[in-house]
């Protein structure tokens, strides 16, 4: 039978993989086969990180490639796309991932510069680099894009109302471009609760095994838990599944958590 899941000859372009999620996904598309990009703020992170995964998945390091930059940098995203189909002559996978949250707090008290820079690499960037694949590849071609979302954007987040705000446009813009892009383009969206990352800490540090407990699965997300739903959702075993959301949360949700 034919694996529909594999993605071998498949491009893929991952941002915000130096570490967190979008290292797990990356690893997770690797190990499916597909060749990967990356990209993230930092280079010289972003260069040991190419490294670690591409010893992890026990492959050539040219099959892993890093592009430094910022998200919210239109020059930046133009760069990954075209040295993505440079280097692997397609560009078939898109990875929304890259996000941010610098506001905590009432939204009434918000610094309204932050909430404008959490919209612009969270939802605008996204949306950029869904442009610039379409032009520079998936336009005459096909493919498939992930857009990185979160259970904030499904339910009142409380201190990061901010960032929920953000992904709930972020599933907005999932169905709007699903919409638009078919059916040569599918377009779907991964919402995670809590997952064990950095960028998440102040989430679960303070009581790990507390916060966990409120979960019907008793445990955090890993990154991994993401990674196998973002490889699903771009293999053909997802071929009739576009402008979807897949809460990937433990269980949060269905326990009337908030986010």
């Amino acid at each position: 039978m034919t694996d529909l899941t594999s993605l071998a000859g498949r491009a893929a372009l991952v941002t915000g993989a130096s570490r967190g999620i979008g290292y797990g996904v990356a690893a997770g598309l690797l190990a499916r086969g597909a060749t990967v990009t990356i990209t993230g703020r930092k280079a010289p992170e972003l260069d040991a990180a190419a490294t670690a995964l591409a010893t992890g998945a026990g492959i050539d390091r040219g099959r892993v490639l890093a592009v430094p930059g910022n998200a919210g940098d239109a020059a930046h995203r133009a760069h990954a796309v075209d040295a993505t189909v440079a280097a692997f002559g397609s560009l078939d996978v898109l990875v929304n991932n890259a996000g941010i949250n610098p506001q905590y707090g009432p939204l009434v008290e918000a610094d309204l510069d932050a909430v404008r820079k959490i919209f612009d690499v969270n939802v605008v960037a996204a949306l950029g680099f869904v442009q610039q694949a379409h032009r520079a590849w998936m336009g005459a071609h096909g493919g498939s894009v992930v857009n990185m979302a979160s259970v904030g954007g499904l339910r009142p987040t409380g201190v990061i109302g901010a960032y929920g705000a953000s992904k709930a446009a972020l599933i907005k813009l999932t169905e709007e471009l699903a919409g638009q892009l078919g059916p040569g383009i599918r377009v779907n969206a991964v919402a995670p609760a809590v997952v064990k990352t950095r960028f998440a800490e102040a989430l679960y540090a303070h009581d790990e095994d507390g916060v966990a407990a409120g979960y019907p699965l008793r445990r955090l997300g890993m990154p991994s838990d993401i990674a196998e739903a973002v490889g699903f959702l771009v293999s053909d075993a997802a071929s009739w599944i576009t402008g979807e959301t897949l809460r990937v949360d433990g269980g949060s949700l269905a326990a009337g958590r908030h986010a």
